[in-house]
């Protein structure tokens, strides 16, 4: 017999502490993008090949969500929630005490292997959030991705230019092992009726997940894309930031990263509009808004203030694609959202590590101008392949 889930009453409070969670995880896989030309000065690594760093961590990243994520389907989510992060804090320590480039890979593969407890937060919200209220709720908590993003770069830039990069590795470790406590003595139960397959089985089963449900399918391949020109801004913006005429400190570039805060208003508004079955609306003006960003970013050297406005354009554009693509998948199969999750996170991890890659050899190679017109035409794409999707019967209903 099929049981039925038990939605509870979520309070703002519990979804703020979700999202501070969220936020401190999350900033481990984005410390080292302002990092970048710290880590090559001391590794002796070249600007053309320094995306690798992200480009490892993002890897396993998408490792541990395929390995890991689906485990929220088959125990107590509390459980995986509180050992992923007491994990963590022994691989930042790794990383933070790094001698060696392999010793660092190492450190930095872990940390992007258990930073995926981020999405099981995400899906533990989801769980106990009531129908009516998971748009909200999922953007309340993505919100906190955001800003764990934003504050990752501000961060990393302050400490480093403080204390050496070591520091802010060391730094997270102490935050982390703080919200762990904190998750460890309030986080509620988890009434989440439990999958019967066995973990092999449930692995398998992902595959199955992307045959079946097409909504997962357009939603992922959207996510992948907006995540490339994410990548490829993020990533590539402390080249030219930190040479001349600009020669910026580590904290002055991690501070435009406080410049995307807007995009946390796209999340929490976007996950609303979803609620009330706006979501391919949300869509197309939010992919319409990522493709002019780089209009404003484009012209960087004329004034630093282009770039903020491009970066709280394209902010806000791919959280707002982002928190509706989760909304329209929460909405299939509760049972299997933990493999949902996995699943639709696996493209986002993909594309970050394509738009690290592709980010600093386009500098290498073209410079800015190069830079701006892969991320203009990864755009592009994105919009397209969503005008296309939208014939598709599946994709084209609203999540309830």
């Amino acid at each position: 017999m099929k049981k039925t889930l038990v939605h509870t009453s979520f309070s703002r409070s519990m979804a703020f502490l979700f999202a501070v969670a969220c936020g401190l995880a999350v900033a481990n896989i984005y410390y080292a993008q302002p990092l970048l030309d710290a880590l090559a000065s001391e590794f002796g690594i070249t600007h053309s090949l320094i995306g690798v760093v992200i480009t490892v961590t993002q890897i396993c990243y998408a490792l541990g969500l395929f390995l890991l994520v689906p485990l929220g389907d088959l125990i107590q989510r509390r459980r995986l929630i509180i050992i992923q992060m007491g994990l963590s804090v022994i691989a930042l320590v790794i990383v933070g005490f790094a001698p060696t480039i392999y010793i660092l890979f190492v450190g930095l593969a872990i940390v992007g292997l258990l930073a995926v407890v981020t999405q099981t937060l995400v899906a533990y919200a989801s769980s106990l959030a009531k129908p009516t209220e998971r748009g909200q709720i999922v953007g309340i908590v993505t919100s906190g991705v955001v800003i764990g993003i934003l504050f990752a770069r501000s961060l990393a830039g302050f400490l480093t230019d403080l204390a050496g990069w070591r520091s802010v590795y060391l730094v997270s470790a102490c935050l982390m092992t703080l919200i762990t406590c904190v998750l460890f003595k309030i986080l509620p139960s988890d009434q989440q009726v439990k999958s019967s397959l066995s973990y092999t089985q449930l692995l398998r089963s992902m595959l199955d997940l992307y045959i079946q449900q097409p909504i997962l399918r357009i939603r992922g391949i959207l996510a992948m894309l907006i995540f490339i020109v994410f990548s490829i801004l993020w990533t590539s913006i402390v080249l030219p930031l930190s040479e001349p005429p600009f020669s910026l400190s580590h904290t002055a570039i991690g501070a435009f990263g406080l410049a995307g805060i807007a995009g946390t208003l796209g999340a929490v508004r976007a996950g609303k509009l979803a609620d009330q079955g706006k979501a391919q609306w949300t869509t197309g003006i939010a992919l319409i808004l990522l493709l002019l960003s780089w209009v404003p970013l484009s012209y960087i050297g004329s004034s630093l203030y282009w770039l903020i406005v491009g970066i709280v354009l394209l902010d806000l554009a791919v959280q707002a694609v982002h928190v509706t693509n989760q909304s329209m998948i929460f909405t299939i199969l509760p049972e299997a959202r933990g493999r949902l999750t996995a699943s639709y996170m696996i493209f986002y991890s993909i594309g970050s590590a394509i738009g690290s890659m592709s980010s600093t050899m386009m500098y290498s190679y073209a410079g800015w101008s190069g830079v701006c017109y892969l991320g203009a035409g990864v755009s592009l794409l994105a919009l397209v392949f969503w005008l296309v999707t939208l014939k598709n019967p599946a994709h084209s209903q609203s999540p309830s």
